[in-house]
This record gives structure tokens, C-alpha cells and sequence, in this order.
């Protein structure tokens, strides 16, 4: 038995913190892992909202590190006690996708994961895993691909972060957008993800990076992570002309996963430029334009769904920047705390009080 957070029905404010989750035994070609460390994402709130499907009830949690404890008959590359970061996409290798260099679009293990829960609760139910993992749980059961091998030395909240957050942001300025440098960056939300992204940006070389975002508290923030100048909505335009001469920027990310957001990064991109779409947005949350401006203004719409990662590739890389002292895990964590805080780490994370938040297993 082991502690897990489920969650039993959309729209649920507080979390089941239960003691008694099993995992499922792991079969030939999985791994169960000890979780060590997870993050506090919103993505794990828009799973709580339903703003990100998931069958119920689930454990919560996707971004995650820990160690190996057993591996399957066939399983090979990793052995119990490798240290690991999850990945919550993981690649079959034989999808049409997966045969063209695009591994985080495969949905061979995302959709297995709505049918085969990965869990069973005390009472004899099964549970399922978000996005087929469930880090905010002390054990789970990945497939092989699931894991990505880390150097040892790697504090496990560090590495739990490189699962999600810094792929997602960085990866979506090397990867996606690939900026340039000496170009112009505008990044619409400044909040952990948001300030990966800044971060990518400043490590590609950027010449002027403006985070825009509502909570000035967090302006001095993204400061600190890069961005070389700030705004909030009410000041943009004054800011974009005296930043752009009014033609706006080459590259603008939207991390905010919103509508609005994605208007306003499409109004803040010079004509030519780049919009990135990085946020995860509900199905019913529409976003328009007229095909005039489509054509005419010349500007491409990119979605960088986890930032365009292969993580077998991509986090030796991310690990490379952070010993070079270019890549800061270190400060993006809020607070480091225990399983019992999950509900009170919802709480603040829903009202912006923070930027990323660690759950450390003991």
C-alpha cells in the first residue's frame, strides 16, 4: 500500500489523500517506479477542472522523478535503483507520428490510459493514472518509454521538473519556434512554464525578451529568469512601440492556454513573426481570425505541444545547460513540500501565489 492523491469527479476542490493505493503489478515491458519528487502543475489543476480529460476516478500528477523498483521480463536499458525522470509521452516507436520524428504527438499510451487503470484503491476499485502516470503517488507503473535514465547526482525535485515544465518551455523555443539570435521575444504569462520559456529564450541568444503578465508581483520574477523588459495588458501596446517601433515581436509565446491569451500574442507578433501556442486550453475555448489577416500578415501559428521534446534527446541537453550554470531548477521551485500539503499547494497555485511547488516522498 502506498499514499496517492485521487481525484474522484471534475470539479472536486479537494483531493482524496488516501494511504491505502496499490499499483498494478508491472507487466513485461513496464517499470514501476518509486516516486521521489513531483511538481505542482497547472495542468494538473486543468485535470481537476476538466479542462484536460482524464477517466475517474484518477491519481493526479504527471511531472515526476524517482527510482526504479522493478522492471519487466523484457524490459531493458534500466534496471531497479536507476534513478529516472517520467515521461508522460511516451513513444511506441511504430506510429505514424512516432516514424516521422514527432514522438510527442504519439497517443499510443495516452489513449491506452482511459481503458487500463493503474491503480487499485483500498476498497478493491480501480483508479487510473493522469495522463497514464499519477505521480502524486508514491508508486507507479510505466511502460519502458515511460522512463528516461538520469545521472545520480541529480536532486530528484530538479530532475522531476525536467519531466514536464523545462521541456515544455524551453524545448518550445529550441525545438518549435528554434528563435534566433538577436531576435525579439514576447512571452504572454509568466508563470512556471512561462518562465522556462524565458529562460529558453535568453539561453538562444534573444535581444529583447518582454514577459506580459496581469500579476506585477511576478514581473520582478521573470526579471531574474531573463526577460529583459515587463507589461501588463494595460500597458502593452505603449510598451510594444517603444520596444518594436509598434511592429511587435518576431516570436510571442502563448503559455497561458487561453483564448484571450492567444489574441493577445497574435496582436503582440510583428507581421511575419511567430505565434507559438505552448498553453493548454479547454475544447470549447474558441480562438478566431479572418482569413484576410491569415494570409496578409503573414504570421504563423505553431503549437508546441511538451515544447517538441524527444526527452531521450532533450533532457541530456536541459541536463548539460543546468551544470553550465545557463538553466535555473533551483529557483523555479516555490516551496518543497509533503504529501499532506497537496490540497493546501492547489489552493495556492489556483490563486497565483506561487511558481512551482515540489512534493518530496520522504
Amino acid at each position: 500500500m502506498a499514499r496517492a492523491a485521487v481525484l474522484h469527479a471534475v470539479g472536486d476542490k479537494e483531493l482524496d489523500l488516501r494511504d491505502d493505493v496499490s499499483t498494478i503489478d508491472p507487466g513485461p515491458d513496464q517499470v514501476k517506479v518509486k516516486i521521489k519528487a513531483t511538481g505542482v502543475c497547472h495542468s494538473d489543476l486543468s485535470t481537476m477542472t476538466g479542462v484536460l480529460p482524464s477517466a475517474m476516478p484518477t491519481v493526479i500528477g504527471h511531472e515526476g522523478a524517482g527510482v526504479v523498483a522493478e522492471v519487466g521480463d523484457r524490459v531493458t536499458g534500466v534496471r531497479p535503483g536507476d534513478h529516472v525522470v517520467v515521461n508522460w509521452t511516451p513513444d511506441c516507436g511504430e506510429c505514424p507520428e512516432c516514424l516521422r520524428g514527432e514522438p510527442y504527438l504519439c497517443m499510443t499510451y495516452l489513449a491506452q490510459s482511459f481503458s487500463e487503470p493503474g491503480f487499485t484503491l483500498g476498497d478493491g476499485s480501480p483508479a487510473f493514472g493522469m495522463a497514464g502516470t499519477g505521480t502524486w503517488a508514491e508508486e507507479i507503473v510505466l511502460p519502458r518509454r515511460g522512463v528516461i535514465k538520469i545521472a545520480e547526482d541529480i536532486p530528484f525535485e530538479y530532475a522531476a521538473l525536467l519531466g514536464c515544465g523545462i521541456p515544455t518551455g524551453v524545448g518550445a523555443v529550441v525545438n518549435t519556434a528554434k528563435v534566433t539570435p538577436g531576435s525579439t521575444v514576447a512571452v504572454v504569462g509568466a508563470g512556471g512554464v512561462g518562465l522556462s520559456v524565458i529562460q529558453g529564450a535568453r539561453i538562444a541568444g534573444a535581444s529583447t525578451i518582454l514577459a506580459i503578465d496581469p500579476n506585477e508581483t511576478k514581473h520582478p520574477i521573470a526579471k531574474r529568469f531573463g526577460a529583459t523588459h515587463t507589461a501588463t495588458l494595460d500597458d502593452l501596446e505603449q510598451t510594444k512601440g517603444l520596444l518594436t517601433g509598434g511592429a511587435g515581436f518576431d516570436y510571442t509565446f502563448e503559455v497561458v492556454g487561453k483564448s484571450a491569451a492567444i489574441a493577445t500574442a497574435w496582436n503582440t507578433t510583428r507581421r511575419g513573426g511567430d505565434v507559438i501556442v505552448v498553453g493548454a486550453g479547454a475544447a470549447d475555448d474558441h480562438w478566431s481570425q479572418t482569413a484576410f489577416a491569415l494570409l496578409f500578415d503573414g504570421k504563423s501559428l505553431k503549437p508546441s505541444l511538451y515544447g517538441g521534446c524527444d526527452l531521450k534527446r532533450d533532457i541530456p541537453m536541459f541536463v548539460d545547460l543546468w551544470r553550465a550554470g545557463k538553466l535555473d531548477i533551483d529557483s523555479l521551485i516555490t516551496r518543497r513540500i509533503g504529501f499532506e500539503d497537496l490540497n493546501d499547494a492547489v489552493r495556492a497555485l489556483t490563486n497565483g501565489e506561487v511558481i512551482r511547488q515540489v512534493v518530496v516522498f520522504d
